[in-house]
């Protein structure tokens, strides 16, 4: 049975996406620099937050620039497949904007007082292995992997809830403690669900 995420809704984005993706490769914008803004923009809050990690405004500002990454990682991929603008390179920088901007963006969350720090860094880290799971796939022959339960998009729209959380009410409750092990757990399983439907349907090689 396959579990829903948040990146089914992707096509619907993407749609909504496209006329201003039009406007800017007319406009000679090149997805590659739209792939290296989203992680420098990334790395930016993330250090905002470690500055500053018991201000508000930085947690404020999360929920915001998860949407507009989420955006930009969109618009980059329909800039390189649908204006003859991919390469290796592109491939190399998406995979790895998206790895150093995860970390940038929710390791900083670890310093911030409410936040049980192991739980982020293991969400971190295991958010890191399902893309890599992902990634793998293509290697296993089955192609590139974007199954749920816990994918980017979905991490994104939990921490982005929690901290826009933290910064109205001065910390999360105790309950987020209880959120960040599901998510942990569900970033588990993404993992095992990513390996598996990579080797085909036996699941094994």
């Amino acid at each position: 049975m396959r579990l829903a995420s948040i990146y089914s809704l992707k096509p619907a984005f993407q749609s909504l996406l496209r006329p201003l993706v039009v406007r800017l490769a007319r406009a000679g914008v090149r997805a590659n620099a739209v792939t290296v803004a989203a992680a420098l923009g990334s790395l930016a809050i993330g250090a905002s937050i470690v500055i500053w990690p018991l201000a508000a405004w930085p947690l404020l500002l999360l929920p915001g620039f998860l949407f507009v990454r989420m955006a930009m990682n969109a618009v980059d991929g329909m800039l390189a497949r649908e204006h003859g603008q991919q390469s290796r390179l592109g491939g190399l920088l998406n995979e790895l904007g998206d790895g150093v901007s995860d970390a940038a963006l929710y390791l900083p969350l670890a310093l911030v007082p409410g936040f049980d720090p192991v739980l982020v860094v293991l969400i971190v880290v295991s958010g890191l292995l399902g893309e890599m799971a992902g990634i793998l796939g293509v290697i296993a022959g089955g192609g590139r992997r974007y199954d749920g339960p816990m994918g980017k998009s979905d991490r994104a729209f939990v921490f982005g809830a929690l901290a826009l959380w933290a910064g109205l009410a001065g910390s999360p409750e105790t309950w987020a403690d209880w959120i960040l092990a599901v998510v942990l757990g569900l970033s588990l399983l993404t993992i095992i669900n990513r390996t598996r439907r990579a080797l085909g349907p036996g699941g094994e090689a």
